[in-house]
């Protein structure tokens, strides 16, 4: 079964630039993520286009509402038939399990954003979170666990003592993801491909190491080739 371990993040303000990267991508060495700018510039229709073209799709929202509101949200997603959604752990225990009750088991798989990877220490200070990051980190993986989510979307910092808290069954996907000779950007809680597979992330979120590469394909078979070689290992 075809399980491709890269989502490639279509962060682009239209259809039409997010179509031509996907134009010269491969569903079978990837999935795509589809979050907040290219669903807000062209609505839930961009979803199916890319299912058309063969894309199985993370639909990257955030809910993060009361109870109700977020259940709802995730029933729609769900019927759009996107691959996986995320929902914030910061909403709690409530919002989490009405969100996990709103989705049929063994379908859409649903994962809970613990700490955007662009946050660091000072960040978790100015909003009132006097703790490290990958405590901060755990305990929303621990609360979204035991709400019966499938995973969680974390560091690949913190991925390691996850996946040795968490067991082998639960999903660790991981944004920041860059190769070692890219550029930060504006992420802060970063890791290369090799380093995310060696700490036991699922799947690895990879935007601009893709999409601003010259020739994105030949990227992206490159970063394929370094997991397989340390899938390999592990």
């Amino acid at each position: 079964m075809n399980d491709p371990r890269i989502i490639v993040a279509l962060d682009f303000s239209s259809k039409e630039q997010a179509s031509i990267l996907a134009g010269e991508l491969d569903p079978i060495l990837c999935r795509v993520k589809i979050g907040k700018e290219l669903f807000t510039a062209a609505g839930p229709e961009v979803v199916k286009i890319f299912i058309k073209k063969g894309f199985e799709v993370f639909l990257d929202l955030k809910f993060h509402d009361i109870p109700n509101t977020v259940a709802n949200a995730c029933r729609v997603a769900t019927d759009l038939g996107v691959w996986m959604i995320n929902v914030h752990a910061l909403g709690g225990k409530r919002m989490l399990m009405a969100a996990r009750d709103a989705l049929p088991l063994g379908g859409v798989k649903l994962v809970a954003v613990t700490l955007l990877t662009s946050m660091g220490p000072d960040d978790l200070e100015n909003i009132g979170l006097n703790n490290e990051p990958r405590n901060v980190v755990q305990n929303l993986a621990n609360l979204a666990h035991s709400c019966g989510l499938d995973g969680v979307v974390c560091s690949a910092l913190e991925a390691g003592q996850l996946r040795k808290e968490m067991g082998a069954d639960f999903c660790l996907v991981t944004p920041g993801i860059r190769p070692v000779d890219a550029l930060v950007d504006d992420q802060n809680r970063i890791a290369t491909p090799k380093m995310a597979i060696q700490n036991g992330a699922d799947y690895l979120v990879i935007g601009r190491p893709i999409s601003r590469a010259e020739n994105p394909l030949l990227m992206l078979k490159y970063l394929n080739k370094e997991i397989e070689e340390q899938l390999a290992v592990n």
